[in-house]
Parts: C-alpha cells; structure tokens; sequence
C-alpha cells in the first residue's frame, strides 16, 4: 500500500516556475488531480490579459487605457474533467489564448506593473488558503515566496520547441519547429531580463531537468520530494 501523507489535512502551496514549454503546465496540474489539489496556470492569466488588450484595441503603451480594462476584467479557472477552463469576462477563452500571437502579447504585458500587480493580488487570493498547485514565472520569487515547495524546470530549447510543436499539432495548429524554436528562445530572453518580476530561479527552488523526461517520470520526481519532505 502506498504511503500517505504525514498530515493529510495539510494543504500545501506548491510553486513551479520554469521557462515556456520546459513541462511545467502538464507536470503541475497532473501533481495537482493525483494530490486533489487545484491547480492555477498563472500564465494562462496573463494570455487572458493579451486577448482582452487584442480584442479591444488597446496599445499596450496605453497605461490609462490598460488600467481601465483591469478595473472590469474577470478572470476565472474552471475546473473541468478534460482540463481546467479559462473564463475571460465569462466567456470560454482557452483555445484562443493559445494562438501564437497571444503567446507574444502574453510576455509583453506581464511586463507593465499594474497588470502583473493585479494579476499577483488574483493570484495570492487564489492560494493564500494552500492546497493549490501554481506555475509560472515568479511564483516561487514573487507570488508565493513562502510556498512549502518549489520547483524550477528547465529543458533544452530543442526538446522544448519539439513539445511545443506537438502541442500545437494536437490542436490541429499547423507549426514549424525552427520558428517554434525561434519563439522560444526570444521568450525566454525577454522573461529573463525584463526589469520586473524576471524569470528566475528562487534560492531555495529545487531544479528539476526535464530532458528526456516523460510527464509521468517529472510527476513521479516531484511527488516523491513532497512525500520524503512531508515525512521528515
């Protein structure tokens, strides 16, 4: 029989940042459906911010603009069997937000601080109670530098851009794995260096190498950390 956790009514807040397509998403809500816990794709609420911005024609060099359409923006993550669901303003956004170019908009609008100040105040209300699995950027550095565990997932750019492109596939996005990997490598540079909130590794973050890795392997790593810790 398999062991249980040391205090089962112990709802942890567990953080997992990491660059674009380096497994963190998939390993983080499949940890959270095997814990019972929810899982919140932060990054998923910053897309949701690049299609309102899009949908609206709103530069994002519009400050009194942005600020406005963050005064009435609602955001939601439904639980759903197939997956959580992203509401915008109750509408179902969770294919739209995918498309390529949200994905660039994304990047560039967490970057302005009174949308990623919003978004952290959604994001902290979320999971102050625990029990939450959350990934992102600056989960483990920002939102939650308190969080009972955190992880940081790296891959190759290559292995990344090759999940990314069957990804897209799977979607029926047809998806060219150099100009994936060009994507990717202009994100990762633009998530690291911007001047708030960069992508980076928390001090005590536990890294994980995701390369050659399956989404059951990277799960069954990051549960067994949990479980050893919880023991101790």
């Amino acid at each position: 029989m398999d062991k249980v956790y040391k205090d089962s009514q112990t709802h942890y807040i567990i953080a997992i940042d990491g660059p674009a397509a380096s497994g963190k998403s998939t390993t983080a809500r499949f940890l959270a459906e095997e814990m019972k816990y929810v899982y919140i794709d932060t990054g998923a609420m910053y897309r949701a911010c690049g299609l309102l911005s899009k949908q609206l024609g709103i530069s994002l060099n519009d400050i009194p603009a942005i600020g406005k359409m963050l005064e009435t923006i609602e955001i939601e993550i439904v639980y759903s069997v197939n997956g959580n669901r992203i509401m915008l303003n109750r509408i179902d956004v969770t294919e739209a937000i995918r498309e390529k170019d949200i994905s660039r908009l994304a990047s560039d609008i967490s970057q302005i601080g009174i949308v990623r100040d919003k978004m952290v105040d959604l994001q902290r209300a979320m999971g102050k109670d625990g029990g939450v699995v959350m990934d992102g950027r600056d989960i483990g550095t920002v939102v939650f530098p308190q969080a009972d565990f955190k992880f940081f997932m790296i891959a190759d750019v290559d292995t990344r851009a090759e999940r990314r492109v069957a990804e897209l596939k799977a979607k029926g996005i047809e998806a060219d794995f150099e100009e994936v990997k060009k994507d990717l490598i202009w994100r990762d540079k633009n998530d690291s260096t911007r001047a708030l909130a960069p992508l980076r590794k928390a001090d005590d973050a536990i890294e994980i190498d995701t390369t050659g890795l399956t989404i059951e392997e990277q799960v069954n790593k990051i549960r067994e950390i949990i479980k050893n810790k919880s023991y101790a």
